[in-house]
C-alpha cells in the first residue's frame, strides 16, 4: 500500500506551451476549458466568449488538431497550443 501511494505522491509532469508559455501540466489528459484558461485568466468569468484552440506536437495517433469546447486531449512534453479569441457565443 506505502508504494501505491508513493507513486501516486509522483505524478508526471511535462510542460506544455500556451500561445507561447511554457506551463507544467500533469501528463495526462487537458480539457478545452483548461487550456483557455491558462491563455486567458478571465475565462472562468466569461463563458460566453468563444475561442478556437488549436494543437502541434500531440501524441502520435493525433500530433494535430483542434479541440472544441467541451472537449480534452492527452498531453505530452513540448505540445503547443495556440488560443485566439473568436467571439461572442
Amino acid at each position: 500500500m506505502d508504494n501505491k501511494l508513493k507513486k501516486e505522491d509522483k505524478k508526471k509532469m511535462v510542460t506544455i506551451i500556451v500561445n507561447g508559455t511554457p506551463y507544467e501540466e500533469e501528463k495526462n489528459e487537458i480539457t478545452y476549458e483548461e487550456v483557455v484558461t491558462l491563455a486567458f485568466s478571465d475565462f472562468p468569468q466569461h463563458p460566453e466568449r468563444t475561442y478556437s484552440v488549436t494543437y502541434e506536437r500531440g501524441q502520435g495517433n493525433k500530433p494535430t488538431g483542434i479541440l472544441s469546447p467541451g472537449g480534452k486531449v492527452r498531453v505530452k512534453k513540448g505540445m503547443t497550443f495556440k488560443v485566439k479569441h473568436t467571439g461572442q457565443s
